[in-house]
Order: C-alpha cells, then structure tokens, then sequence
C-alpha cells in the first residue's frame, strides 16, 4: 500500500515494496524473519523514506483444519497448500495443520499455474479456495472447491461449494464420493449378473444337454429382481454417515505490532483463515 499522511508519504508491505523504493530494511529482517517462523506475515511501514518498523498479521487456523487434512491424507489424498506468503510463514502454518507439501509466495495470478502443474505431473487436482483470485485456480482444476463463506466469483468458477464454510466439509464430500462411486460399480455387478446367467440359457445353451430353456416368466422375474436388487443397494447411500473427525484445540495466532524494537503491542488476530 502507498499512502500520504499528513504530507508525509507511507508505505506499507513486504521487502521488496521497500527495496524498490531504496529504502533499506536490514534493521528489521531479524525480527521479520522471527516473526514469519511463528507463522506470521510481517509487513515493512515506512514514512518518509525511512523504514519505521514492521506490522505482522496472521490467520488463525480453524479448529477442525488440521484435523481435516488428516482425514484427507487417510483418504489416500496428497494435501498441498498454494499461498501467497512468504516461505517460512507458510512452512509455519503448513506445520501446524499438518500439510508437508507447500507452494509459497505464489502470487494471485500465477495460482493457476501452480494447480496445472500439479496437473502436468499426473495428479488429479481438487483446489479448495474462497477468494476472489482463487477462481482461475479453481476453474483450471478438475475439480473446484468453494468456501460457502467465500466471494460469489470464487461459487461460480467452482464445482462444489462447500456451504458451512468448515473444511470437514471437503472430507465428508470426499467420502460421499467415494461411497457412490462404489455402489455404482455394486450395482454394475449386480445388473450383469442377472443378465451373464439368464442370457446364455435363454439362448438355449443347455438345451442339447438337459432340454432346459428359460421361460419367459422367469426372464421376466430375474429382470424385476435385477432393478430391485440395483434399487435397494443404491438405496443404502441414504444411511451414509459422514466421518468424524476429532475435536482439536485451536492453536492460538496473535497479530504483532512492533515499532523500532521499543512498543510491542499485542491484538487478536480475526478469525479469516483458509487452506489455500
């Protein structure tokens, strides 16, 4: 951000944003880079030309997060997070909820990219976004995920929309899917069972031996048996429960403000957290 207050021009955000300004942050980036271990943001102020200290914001992470990536990761699924902070605030926050794989400083552009490469590398993406510079992400993927509680752009470009906004959301999704995927191929096998046993007699494949033919009847019987078998099965995904994941204690993220090293004041940080 750049600003002017009170006559005095103000800037606001990372190294860079300073660097090229000229102005220097080396009395700073010890502290900034403390800051970014703890899983914080740490943001560069300066006024008129001169670094004036550092603001460092983080997202609390929910409560369920962690405990949702490992219902995940026991899914069978390689959980990534794509983010736009720097390296050792995301390596920080990957921490604490469980995620090993991690794309950093990825900017809101370039998010699309990131997914197709996944993609380049045989993988099946499912993104999970709620902003509004997830939705290329979220429309290169094949398959996207929205936060209910997220931007309209974000619902539109995706195919799930995750209502609660919880992301014990995406695991009770994951597993439906896979519970119907699997009654599907149930059904499959039951359909062609009826018809790989009738077909072969109707044809009169035991006439020469033993005179036996299929009577209409019962052809008429084992087809009625086959859509009640396939209805009745397909039926059993209305007792479907979804997983239940552990109550976990959110980890406590706090915002910092500190100006030259000497004020340290200390605010809750709002609850606006995402897996990105």
């Amino acid at each position: 951000m750049r600003a002017t207050v009170d006559g005095q021009p103000v800037l606001i955000g990372n190294a860079r944003l300073l660097s090229d300004a000229g102005i220097p942050t080396s009395g700073l980036e010890r502290r900034a880079a403390q800051l970014a271990g703890e899983g914080k943001t740490p943001m560069f102020l300066a006024v008129a030309a001169e670094h004036a200290g550092l603001i460092a914001v983080a997202d609390t992470i929910k409560a369920d997060s962690r405990a949702a990536v490992q219902a995940l990761q026991r899914l069978g699924l390689e959980v990534v997070m794509i983010t736009g902070d720097n390296e050792r605030t995301a390596r920080a926050v990957a921490d604490l909820a469980g995620i090993e794989r991690v794309m950093a400083d990825v900017l809101p552009e370039d998010k699309a990219l990131q997914v197709r490469a996944l993609q380049d590398e045989g993988k099946l993406v499912a993104m999970v976004g709620d902003g509004i510079n997830d939705a290329p992400a979220l429309a290169q993927a094949d398959v996207g995920v929205a936060i209910g509680t997220g931007t309209d752009v974000a619902i539109e470009a995706a195919d799930v929309t995750l209502v609660s906004g919880e992301l014990r959301g995406l695991v009770t999704a994951m597993a439906l899917s896979k519970a119907t995927m699997r009654n599907i191929r149930q059904n499959l096998v039951l359909a062609f069972a009826y018809n790989t046993a009738a077909i072969p007699i109707a044809a009169g494949v035991l006439y020469p031996a033993t005179g036996a033919l299929l009577s209409p009847m019962i052809a008429a019987g084992a087809m009625a048996a086959s859509s009640l078998s396939v209805v009745l099965n397909a039926g059993r995904l209305s007792r479907f429960n979804a997983p239940e994941l552990p109550t976990t204690q959110r980890p406590g993220v706090a915002a910092h403000g500190v100006e030259d090293g000497d004020l340290h004041r200390t605010t809750t940080a709002p609850d606006i957290s995402d897996l990105r």
